[in-house]
């Protein structure tokens, strides 16, 4: 298939919008008063701190929603709004948040079923509407959107789309994209359709471990099996190595895709000399400013002396998973969780640890004063924020009390 043509007529079709419908105006008053805070905003203005009685947050320079979330879910709203009576569906999750997925469908926007991991497009009819995420969607699911006559509206991230045109690029000249990801992740799924061949390498680790079978070799069924779920259909390293191009997830750390994307460089220069670099491995720019923005002032937070950080952001997303990394390294007891609930008590929260699992920690919240470090995802709206402090301000004042 053609990938670059048909996304081409698809944006030509008169049944195609990533533009919104002119509800701007309204839609921007409603999101305000749905999503922004009032707390937030005073601390921003007292330079991302305020203490409240034993409690000091300190709250990072860059968090929450960026502008490609709010495009996508103000796109949702217009939606909604142009669309007043028609069936709406979402392939997905608009972002990962859930109290902003809760939302959708209050307004009566429904996502499409999952059967055995397969999602269920014969519940869309003819005509219906359907919005496509800020993560994107497959082209093979656009393909049948489109086939089905529906109305799509495409909230997909501009940066998400970059990363598209980057894998475009490689397939155009043959090259393999090394898309750095997860491979079950609805974007790095959407940019893998977009591919030729790719491999899907999760860390620095699995990159290595491609670096070294490149130079050297090694056990083709191995590393087949290693990556099974992870590459093109018929992907051969034996075949498919020689010639390489970086793209990734842009929610992943941007250090590590840096780190990846020098590591191939420096295998390919190995391998082939400096002077047939550029006919074996290319590179692009595709790492998002927002995420990028976020790690970085999450790098500055975890400078200062906290004595907890709080994390806030959906258990699948993958930017705010990052954010949990980073303080984790740095040796901070830090707490990622999804909404205020999961602050169950002083001596209870229940939480996110980085393998995935859920936990509840006991005696989590310091007796006395403390510093507690805040920062959210990307999908993370800032009453979300809001909730969470006035939480932790309002357990300290009562254990203070006693």
């Amino acid at each position: 298939m053609d990938t670059k043509a048909f996304k081409r007529a698809l944006q030509h079709s008169e049944n195609y919008n990533r533009k919104g419908f002119g509800h701007q105006a309204e839609v921007t008053t409603q999101l305000q008063s749905e999503y922004q805070s009032g707390l937030i905003q005073e601390i921003r203005d007292r330079n991302y701190i305020l203490t409240q009685g034993d409690v000091t947050i300190r709250l990072a320079q860059a968090f929450g929603f960026c502008w490609g979330v709010e495009r996508a879910v103000a796109m949702a709203y217009e939606t909604r709004q142009h669309f007043p009576t028609e069936p709406i569906w979402i392939t997905n999750e608009i972002i990962h948040n859930p109290s902003v997925n809760q939302r959708m469908q209050e307004m009566g926007i429904k996502f499409i079923p999952v059967e055995a991991g397969q999602k269920d497009f014969s519940v869309v009819e003819t005509g219906d509407v359907v919005i496509l995420p800020a993560f994107g969607a497959s082209v093979q699911e656009m393909q049948i959107l489109h086939d089905q006559g529906c109305k799509i509206v495409d909230t997909t991230c501009p940066w998400v789309s970059k990363v598209w045109n980057t894998v475009e690029k490689h397939k155009k000249v043959n090259y393999t994209s090394i898309i750095h990801g997860k491979y079950k992740h609805e974007e790095t799924v959407a940019t893998s359709s977009f591919a030729g061949k790719y491999l899907i390498v999760l860390n620095l680790q699995e990159a290595q471990y491609v670096a070294d079978y490149i130079l050297n070799g090694g056990d083709r069924q191995e590393f087949l099996q290693k990556f099974a779920k992870a590459c093109s259909a018929g992907f051969d390293p034996d075949r498919d190595l020689e010639r390489v191009g970086i793209a990734n997830q842009t929610t992943m750390l941007k250090d590590e895709t840096e780190q990846i994307g020098k590591l191939f460089e420096r295998t390919m220069m190995h391998k082939y000399g400096t002077i047939e670099l550029n006919q074996h491995f290319q590179s692009f720019n595709t790492i998002c400013d927002a995420t990028q923005e976020r790690q970085d002032a999450m790098l500055e937070l975890v400078q200062h002396n906290l004595d907890l950080m709080l994390v806030i952001g959906g258990f699948n997303s993958s930017n705010t998973a990052q954010l949990q990394q980073i303080a984790s390294e740095k040796g901070i007891p830090s707490y990622h969780i999804d909404c205020v609930e999961r602050i169950q008590s002083a001596d209870a929260i229940e939480h996110r640890r980085l393998n995935g699992e859920l936990a509840i920690d006991q005696s989590w919240l310091p007796d006395g004063e403390i510093v507690v470090g805040v920062t959210s995802g990307a999908s993370t709206p800032d009453k979300v924020v809001e909730d969470v402090i006035s939480r932790i301000f309002t357990l300290k004042a009562m254990v203070s009390a006693v």
